[in-house]
C-alpha cells in the first residue's frame, strides 16, 4: 500500500506530542538507576550529551522529512540516497533496533507492574520477565487485530504524563539536597571516563523524534512546523530528563537508586508520608502508561518498515501478507513479536544491554541519515526539494554522523560486538539475497556510475559491486483501471516484454480512495477491494498465458491514482509504462505529466499512452521532426514490426515547397539511422502539420506520436498539437514520451 498525500490536520503541538510521547517512556522511568550505577551523579551530563547528539540528527531528519514527506522513515531516505546496500543496513537495523527497544520497554513495564502486583517466577524466568512477556503478548495482540491509539489519545497520554512528572518535579524540588547528589565521592566517584559509555546507554531515551518525520505529509506548514516539532521535542525531553534525573539524585543517593522503579522510589521519599504511597502508585501507573505507549508505537512502526523493505524487495514480501479480517500485516507483527519475546527471555535480566543494543543500532541508522542529506544535496537529486534546510551545511550533517558513530566507540564491549556483527550480517544479506531482487539503485551509485570517467577507479568499482544485480528484469508496467481497454494495454505490454529475454509485465491495480477517507480506513474495506482487484489481476494473468512472459501483479490503495502511476513506476524501476488515454485526464494536454509536476520532476521511465480505436498495429505511421520522443516511437515501431510484421510509414512536414528537398534528405537520413530502410517516406510541404498527419492517418491503423515539445505555459493557453491530432484521426494513437533533462525555461516556454 502506498504512502499518499493525507489531509494536513496535524498542528505544531500535535506533531510535537508524537515525538514527546514516544520518548517519555522507559528512558526516564527505568534507566536513571542503571545509568547512575555506571557513571555516578555525573550521569546527568550523559543525558545532556545524548540530547545534544540527537539535536544534530534531528536537524537532518527535519530536512529529509520536508524533502520527501511521502517516504515516512529512515529506511526510504537512506535506500534512495546511499543505495540498497546501506538501505539493507538501515532497514534491518531500524527493525531489529525497534525489537530491542520494544523488549526494553516491556521489561520496564514488567518492572513497574511488579510494584503493583505479585508476579510469579516461572522456570528460569524471573517475575519481571514474566510481566514483560505478558505485556509483549498484549501489545502484539493489539497490533495484530489493528487497534491503535489516535492522535487525541496520544495527546491525552502525553499531557497526563507531563502533568504527573511536573508535579513530581515541583515536590521533589523541596526535597532536593545538593549534598545527596555529591555524596562522599563528589560528582565523579567512578571517574569521567564513564560519561560517554553511559551516554550510549541512555541514548535509547531519544529515539522517538524521528517518528514525527513519518507523518510529515499530515503536518500543517511542514517547512516551519516539522523542524520545530522534531528539534523542539528533543529539547523539551532533554530538559525534562536533565531536571528529573538531577532531582532523583538529590533525593536518593545514587548508589541506592532503585534499578527497577527509580521514579516511584524517589516519589515515595519526596512526598509527605501521608500521600507517599499514593504518589508512588501514581508514578507507577504513569510508568506503565508510558512504557506501554512506547512499546505499542515501536511494534506498529516495525510493520511499516517491513512494508517499505518488502516493496523494494530487500526482504521477502511474504512478511507483508494482509490479514483477511483485520487488514493488518499479521506475519510481520508475529515475527517482530517473536523477536521481542526472545530478547526478553535471553536478555531480560540485563536491561542495560537491551537499551544499549537499541541505541547502537539506531546510532548507525542516524549516522547514515546524516550522510543521506549530503548525498542528496551533492548529487542534486531531482526529487529532493526540502522546505527546510539544515543550517551550516555541511557541518551539521557531518557532525551528526561523526558524533553518532563516535559514541559507539565509547560504548561497552557487547553493544560494539552487536554493531559490528549486525553490519556484517546486513551486508551479507544484501549480497546473498537482496542484491538479486531489489530494483532500486540509490542516488550515490547512479551519480558515481554516470561519471565513471571522472571518478577514481576504486569508487566506480565499489559502486558497481554494491549496485543491484544488473541482470534485473526488463519491466513493463501497466496501470489497470478500465476493463474495456486493459486487454489492449496488456497485449501491447506483453509484446514489448516478450521481445526481451528477461521481460516482465507488472500489472498494477490502483484503487482510488476519496480524499475524505484516510487510507488506513480505506484498508478496512480490504475484503471488497481484494475481490475486485483480484478479478482484474486474474484477467491480466490469463491474458499472458499464451505468451512466454512472466507477469507480476499488485494492488495499491491511493488518494491520487494518477500520481501513483509515477510513484509506482519509480518504486518498481519500470523501464516502460503502458497506460490508457482517458477523457479529461491530465495527459490529454500532450504530455504524460501533470502541469505542476513537470516543473519539478522528470519522468521516471519511457511512457506509452494509448488512445485505443480497435488496436491494430499492422500499418504504422510515424510523424517525426527528430527528438528523443520520436526515437522512442521508432523503437516501438521496430518492436511491432519484428513481432507482428507491421508496415512502417514515416512522415515529415516542412513549411514550404522550397524546403521539400531538405525535408526529404532529413527523412531519408532519419529512416536510415533508425533502421527503416524499407519504410514508405512521405514529405508534406504545406506547413500544416495537423492536416498532414490527419490525411496520412486515414491510410494507417496506428499513429505513433512523440510528445509535444511545446512548453507548459503555451499548452495551458492553447490546445497542443498532440491533443488536436488525437481527437481528429480515426486510427489508434500512441503518445510516446521519453525522460529528458529540461531547464526551467524549457519547462515553461518550450524548446526553441
Amino acid at each position: 500500500m502506498s504512502d499518499e498525500e493525507l489531509a494536513k490536520d496535524l498542528g505544531l503541538v500535535s506533531a510535537m506530542m508524537i515525538g514527546i510521547g514516544t520518548m517519555v517512556g522507559a528512558g526516564i522511568f527505568v534507566l536513571p538507576g542503571i545509568a547512575a550505577q555506571r557513571a555516578g551523579p555525573i550521569v546527568v551530563l550523559s543525558f545532556i550529551i545524548g540530547a545534544f547528539i540527537a539535536v544534530f540528527n534531528a536537524l537532518s531528519v527535519s530536512e529529509l522529512g520536508t524533502a520527501m514527506p511521502k517516504a515516512g522513515g529512515a529506511y526510504y531516505f537512506i535506500n534512495r540516497s546511499l543505495g540498497p546496500a546501506f538501505g539493507s543496513i538501515s532497514g534491518l537495523g531500524d527493525w531489529l533496533g525497534l525489537a530491542f527497544a520494544s523488549a526494553f520497554y516491556t521489561i520496564g513495564f514488567g518492572q513497574y507492574l511488579g510494584e503493583l502486583l505479585e508476579l510469579p517466577s516461572i522456570l528460569f524466568l524471573n517475575n519481571v520477565q514474566v510481566g514483560a512477556i505478558l505485556a509483549g503478548l498484549l501489545f502484539v495482540g493489539v497490533n495484530y487485530i489493528g487497534a491503535k491509539e489516535t492522535g487525541g489519545i496520544q495527546t491525552i497520554i502525553v499531557s497526563l504524563l507531563l502533568g504527573i512528572l511536573t508535579i513530581f518535579a515541583i515536590v521533589g524540588w523541596f526535597s532536593f539536597e545538593w549534598s545527596t547528589v555529591t555524596g562522599d565521592g563528589g560528582l565523579t566517584p567512578l571517574g569521567t571516563a564513564e560519561i560517554l559509555p553511559a551516554t550510549g546507554l541512555v541514548f535509547v531515551s531519544y529515539l522517538g523524534y524521528a517518528k514525527i518525520a513519518t507523518v510529515a505529509e499530515e503536518i500543517k506548514n511542514p517547512g516551519r512546523n516539522l523542524p520545530i516539532a522534531i528539534v523542539g521535542s528533543v529539547v523539551i525531553v532533554g530538559t525534562l530528563y536533565t531536571i528529573l534525573v538531577t532531582l532523583m539524585l538529590g533525593i536518593v543517593p545514587w548508589p541506592e537508586l532503585d534499578l527497577d522503579a527509580p521514579v516511584a522510589q524517589a516519589a515515595e521519599m519526596a512526598f509527605p508520608a501521608a500521600v507517599a504511597g499514593a504518589a508512588a502508585t501514581a508514578m507507577t501507573l504513569g510508568a506503565l502508561l508510558a512504557t506501554a505507549s512506547s512499546a505499542n508505537a515501536s511494534i506498529l512502526a516495525s510493520a511499516r518498515i517491513n512494508f517499505a523493505m518488502g516493496r523494494d524487495k530487500i526482504v521477502t514480501d511474504w512478511l507483508n501478507e494482509i490479514h483477511p479480517q483485520y487488514a493488518t500485516p499479521y506475519r510481520s507483527i508475529i515475527v517482530t513479536g517473536g523477536m521481542i519475546i526472545l530478547f526478553v527471555i535471553l536478555l531480560g535480566r540485563d536491561v542495560g544491554l537491551l537499551a544499549e543494543a537499541a541505541s547502537v543500532l539506531h546510532l548507525i541508522v542516524f549516522a547514515l541519515l546524516n550522510l543521506a542529506v549530503i548525498v542528496f544535496r551533492e548529487t542534486d537529486h531531482p526529487d529532493y526539494d526540502p522546505d527546510f534546510e539544515v543550517p551550516l551545511y555541511p557541518i551539521v550533517p557531518i557532525l551528526g554522523a561523526t558524533l553518532s558513530l563516535g559514541l559507539i566507540a565509547f560504548m561497552e564491549f557487547w553493544p560494539q560486538v552487536i554493531a559490528v556483527g549486525f553490519v556484517v550480517g546486513a551486508l551479507l544479506w544484501y549480497m546473498l539475497y537482496a542484491r538479486r531482487h531489489t530494483p532500486v539503485e540509490g542516488a550515490l551509485g547512479e551519480y558515481v556510475r554516470d561519471r565513471a570517467d571522472e571518478m577514481p577507479d576504486a569508487a566506480v568499482s565499489a559502486a558497481e559491486a554494491a549496485s543491484p544485480d544488473q541482470t534485473r528484469p526488463y519491466r513493463v508496467m501497466v496501470p489497470l483501471s478500465n476493463p474495456r481497454t486493459e486487454e489492449t494495454l496488456l497485449e501491447l505490454a506483453g509484446t514489448l516484454a516478450e521481445e526481451r529475454e528477461n521481460g516482465i509485465v507488472h500489472a498494477v491495480h490502483i484503487v482510488e480512495v476519496p480524499d475524505q477517507t484516510p487510507l488506513d480506513r480505506g484498508a478496512e474495506q480490504l475484503d471488497r477491494i481484494d475481490t475486485e482487484s483480484e478479478k482484474q489481476l486474474q484477467r491480466a494473468r490469463e491474458r499472458m498465458t499464451d505468451r512466454d512472459v512472466e507477469i507480476e501483479t499488485s494492488t495499491i490503495l491511493s488518494h491520487r491514482s494518477f500520481e501513483e502511476v509515477f510513484d509506482s513506476a519509480r518504486r518498481l524501476k519500470a523501464d516502460k509504462v503502458v497506460m490508457g488515454w482517458g477523457g479529461g485526464r491530465p495527459w490529454g494536454a500532450g504530455r504524460a505529466e501533470r502541469p505542476i509536476d513537470e516543473l519539478t520532476h522528470d519522468l521516471p521511465c519511457d511512457f506509452l499512452v494509448l488512445k485505443d480505436r480497435e488496436f491494430d498495429p499492422s500499418k504504422i505511421l510515424i510523424p517525426t521532426a527528430g527528438g528523443p520522443d520520436s526515437d522512442l516511437s521508432a523503437e516501438l515501431a521496430r518492436t511491432l514490426r519484428s513481432m507482428v510484421g507491421a508496415e512502417i510509414s514515416l512522415l515529415h512536414v516542412v513549411d514550404s515547397p522550397e524546403e521539400r528537398e531538405d525535408g526529404e534528405q532529413f527523412l531519408a537520413d532519419w529512416a536510415a539511422d533508425h533502421g527503416f530502410g524499407d519504410a514508405v517516406l512521405r514529405v508534406d510541404d504545406s506547413g500544416e502539420v495537423e492536416r498532414a498527419i490527419a490525411e496520412a492517418a486515414d491510410e494507417h491503423t496506428l499513429v505513433l506520436l512523440g510528445a509535444t515539445e511545446r512548453g507548459l505555459l503555451s499548452r495551458l493557453v492553447n490546445r497542443s498539437l498532440t491533443l488536436d491530432v488525437v481527437d481528429q484521426v480515426d486510427a489508434s494513437v500512441i503518445l510516446a514520451e521519453r525522460p529528458s533533462d529540461r531547464s526551467l525555461r524549457q519547462r515553461l516556454f518550450g524548446r526553441r
